[in-house]
């Protein structure tokens, strides 16, 4: 069913949203697909006329609430193009609606590339930043670092323009916007040129690795690990099809939810599936996207903190203990261990800290939730005490206290939020748990 106003603006009723992970959804109100800005301002307006909130979401890939509402909900799937392309600045402005595999394709037309991006290319350029979505690599920052500017439609219908030079304070926080400072309409992304990256992978241990840590960051400009938990290998990434799917996808996803009925199982699990994947040098070259980028496998629940990068050995040897100390406390493979540079962004992880980024997954296979409590209550422990900040995009249990004491400049960003959008018309329940 469509309901049409007596403007332009469309809303569909039942709709039902659900994010990638199938852990949060959410039934709108009213379901928009803007194509222009005068569209959004009149959804805005119709909001305040019937006093709703407005959500705007993404791809959908974020595990957390972030994105849900029971309000109006504007996908900006139509307002997806690229605008503007400065091969001599090396920059590119995009709609914030177009989906980072679709400028990947268009930066490579014209031989420039973005120097990082995240695990995940089917999400939109607005959403990349508003979570503050990384990879990894020491000298490079979270992707909201390559933003240049950016355009918000304000909840008053004023649009701003944003960047160093104009409103620097808002472009500051904006960059990392969590949604709920307005609608961003365009980003401008700092690019450089083009670039093959050459991968090399190989197995190691967990003491190992983080031994020789430093050695490693210095040799590689993207140096990551994944380990397994319950053996003590980092492996690395397969890339035959056979493995990949037939076996680390289908066969994966069926011993996991058999091992839902036998916890016990799931150390042999990741063993096994640690020789049968990873256990061999190898090394291959290809465009910098089709290596930053790659097959989430299937839906998990997922945490993500980082903590400052001094204190990676001693956070992951704390984990590894108390998995090894409790035995009914299972976890899935694999860690995620990545890196981050410093920023000045007030909501960023990495505010005033180069970072060390600690992912840890519980699959859902065939849809069914796994026991997660002890791990994940143990895990955010350990981030805590070391000084850990969550990923906004992720589960977690912080509240505004913790969140004002793990990040300084809090105060400065709520100052912001409150003077941009004084009712609230961007709050949603999972915003409220930060701001209140």
């Amino acid at each position: 069913l469509q309901i049409s106003f007596p403007t332009q603006v469309q809303g569909e009723e039942g709709v039902k949203f659900r994010n990638w992970a199938g852990t949060y959804g959410s039934d709108p109100e009213l379901f928009f697909q803007p194509g222009s800005v005068e569209e959004l301002r009149e959804i805005l307006d119709l909001a305040r006329q019937r006093g709703k909130r407005v959500k705007v979401v993404g791809g959908g890939h974020s595990p957390s609430d972030i994105a849900c509402s029971q309000d109006f909900m504007i996908h900006m799937g139509k307002m997806n193009r690229v605008l503007q392309v400065d091969r001599e600045r090396l920059q590119v402005t995009v709609e914030a609606g177009i989906l980072l595999s679709e400028l990947n394709l268009e930066l490579d037309k014209h031989g420039m590339a973005l120097a990082n991006l995240g695990a995940v290319s089917e999400v939109t350029a607005a959403g990349v930043i508003g979570t503050g979505t990384h990879n990894t690599g020491i000298g490079h920052g979270i992707l909201p670092t390559q933003v240049a500017a950016l355009s918000l439609l304000l909840a008053s219908g004023e649009i701003l323009e944003c960047s160093d030079s104009a409103h620097p304070e808002v472009f500051r926080a904006a960059r990392l916007h969590l949604g709920c400072l307005g609608i961003v309409l365009s980003v401008t992304f700092r690019c450089v040129p083009e670039f093959r990256l050459r991968e090399v992978a190989f197995p190691s241990t967990l003491p190992q690795v983080l031994d020789q840590l430093e050695q490693h960051l210095r040799r590689s400009q993207y140096f990551r690990f994944l380990w397994f938990p319950h053996s003590d290998n980092p492996p690395r990434s397969s890339s035959s099809w056979f493995w990949d799917y037939a076996v680390g996808y289908y066969l994966l996803e069926f011993l996991l939810w058999i091992s839902s009925f036998v916890p016990a199982l799931v150390p042999w699990i990741n063993r096994a599936f640690f020789w049968l994947l990873f256990s061999s040098r190898a090394e291959s070259v290809a465009r910098s996207h089709r290596v930053f980028t790659y097959e989430c496998r299937f839906r998990q629940h997922v945490q993500d903190w980082a903590i400052p990068i001094g204190k990676t050995k001693e956070a992951l040897l704390e984990l590894k203990a108390a998995l090894e100390r409790n035995s009914k406390m299972v976890a899935h493979f694999p860690v995620e261990v990545r890196f981050s540079r410093r920023d000045e962004i007030p909501l960023s992880p990495c505010f005033q800290r180069d970072s060390c980024f600690i992912n840890v997954i519980m699959y859902r296979p065939y849809g069914k939730d796994i026991p997660r409590c002890d791990y994940w209550l143990t895990y955010e422990g350990i981030m805590r005490k070391h000084g850990g900040r969550p990923h906004w995009a992720k589960a977690h249990s912080c509240t505004r206290k913790d969140l004002e004491e793990m990040y300084p400049a809090f105060p400065e960003f709520c100052a912001i939020r409150e003077k941009l959008d004084p009712t609230g018309i961007f709050l949603n329940a999972y915003l409220e748990k930060v701001f209140f």
